[in-house]
């Protein structure tokens, strides 16, 4: 039986795909979108944003709230598939909101 490692446990887990900062900020950006073609840039920004801040969190010494085995070129697309499926959601959740 073949089963993940822990690097790809680490991408489709807190550290990639569902990490909290890069899901925050996909939704407030897809909340505040005006046309669905922004949604790439919410995805994008939520991905570069959570590792900039993860990156000063490491810089000023203080403890990661999530430990992390793969590097930041690997959590990227992850990251960005994430913040762009929450932006996605908050997007369509305000267009039936204010229809």
């Amino acid at each position: 039986m073949m089963t993940l490692s822990d690097t790809w446990l680490d991408l489709f887990g807190l550290s990639g795909l569902i990490n909290p900062f890069a899901l925050l900020i996909g939704v407030y950006l897809g909340w505040r979108a005006d046309d669905a073609s922004k949604l790439w840039i919410a995805g994008f920004a939520a991905a570069a944003l959570s590792l900039i801040l993860e990156t000063a969190v490491g810089l000023l010494q203080l403890p990661q709230p999530i430990s992390q085995d793969a590097g930041a070129l690997a959590m990227f697309p992850f990251r960005f598939a994430g913040g762009a499926i929450a932006g996605f959601i908050a997007y369509k959740l305000r267009r039936t909101r204010d229809a």
